[in-house]
């Protein structure tokens, strides 16, 4: 067996290994090893077509291995608070909403649920501001009619995680734990927006 067979046979083996991943991060590295593995076997093995293949999808794989240590990265920072995110990683998604602008208003059909990761958002009903690592939008969720309670609105701009009701449900069944945490986040959020509710209004001052 030649050196190219053999290079030829090691990034099959690693593309099949890839296959039996669940881990993003050593999923992509082992991909970027089977890209460089087959541009060398086209290369010196005279494939051009899987050459070519390749050598567009390594920089990609490049691509797509930044962007997802830099949502690692945002996760790290958002996941201070009492809500573990890492579960979530792989589904979430990034946005970014500008100062003033409403993210969502009440009434509006609820179908995601957010994690702030800069800035910061008041919940204009109960007058309520939610800061960097604030998990929100979960109550809605899990409500009957799925509608959004209170208008979130920016008070700066604005950087967000997100995630689907789909994905969600799908870590739930995949992660009893995380589930656990959520029923603990929404059970312990509606218990304080009692609290604020009942809260008696601050005694009138006179001149």
């Amino acid at each position: 067996m030649t050196w190219i067979s053999a290079t030829g046979y090691l990034a099959s083996a690693l593309v099949f290994i890839s296959f039996c991943m669940r881990r993003m991060m050593p999923l992509r590295a082992v991909a970027a090893g089977s890209n460089v593995c087959f541009i060398a076997y086209g290369l010196f093995g005279h494939i051009y077509p899987v050459f070519l293949l390749h050598l567009v999808l390594l920089p990609m794989n490049g691509w797509r291995t930044f962007e997802m240590m830099r949502l690692i990265r945002r996760i790290e920072i958002a996941g201070g608070g009492d809500f573990p995110l890492q579960p979530l990683r792989p589904f979430m998604r990034t946005a970014h909403q500008k100062a003033g602008e409403i993210l969502f208003r009440r009434g509006d059909t609820a179908d995601r649920l957010y994690v702030i990761t800069k800035g910061e958002i008041v919940l204009e009903q109960i007058d309520h501001v939610i800061r960097p690592g604030a998990v929100f939008g979960e109550i809605a969720l899990f409500s009957a009619e799925h509608r959004r309670t209170q208008t979130a609105r920016c008070l700066s701009d604005v950087d967000l995680l997100w995630i689907t009701e789909e994905s969600l449900a799908q870590v739930c069944y995949q992660s009893p734990e995380t589930a656990f945490h959520l029923l603990r986040l929404i059970t312990n959020r509606l218990i304080a927006d009692l609290t604020r509710l009942e809260a008696p209004p601050p005694a009138m001052l006179h001149d």
